[in-house]
């Protein structure tokens, strides 16, 4: 499985920024899929999360941020509008094979729960 992420850049905050993921030996539309962030000397915290039925968000971009999948291009896409300072960080993907639904929706947040990362790419929010 490989992961191919894009989409970094460089925004002034109330902007939109949008990421991808590209999936290689990996069925998007099937999968359990996310992006995590992390900021220097922090921990990757989750953003965001997808299942094959649901869509989990972290408080902090909710209304802001939106998880989608193009099965078709095996590829995810986080949507980020209006955007913050506080946005700014090293943004992941990753992605592993679905446990249950009533699984995920409680594991959905955690790190360990995906084998498969991307490499990061870098959100800047700077006026």
């Amino acid at each position: 499985v490989q992961l191919v992420a894009s989409g970094r850049g460089s925004v002034q905050p109330g902007a939109s920024l949008k990421l991808s993921c590209v999936a290689s030996g990996y069925r998007v539309k099937c999968g359990c899929m996310t992006y995590f962030l992390q900021t220097t000397g922090k921990e990757r915290e989750v953003v965001a999360a997808t299942g094959p039925s649901k869509t989990w968000y972290a408080d902090s971009v909710k209304g802001r941020f939106t998880l989608s999948k193009d099965g078709d291009k095996d590829t995810l896409y986080l949507q980020m509008n209006k955007l913050r300072e506080d946005d700014t960080a090293t943004y992941y993907c990753a992605a592993d094979v679905c446990p249950s639904t009533a699984k995920f929706g409680t594991t959905w947040y955690r790190r360990s729960s995906y084998g498969y990362w991307g490499q990061g790419t870098q959100v800047t929010v700077s006026s």
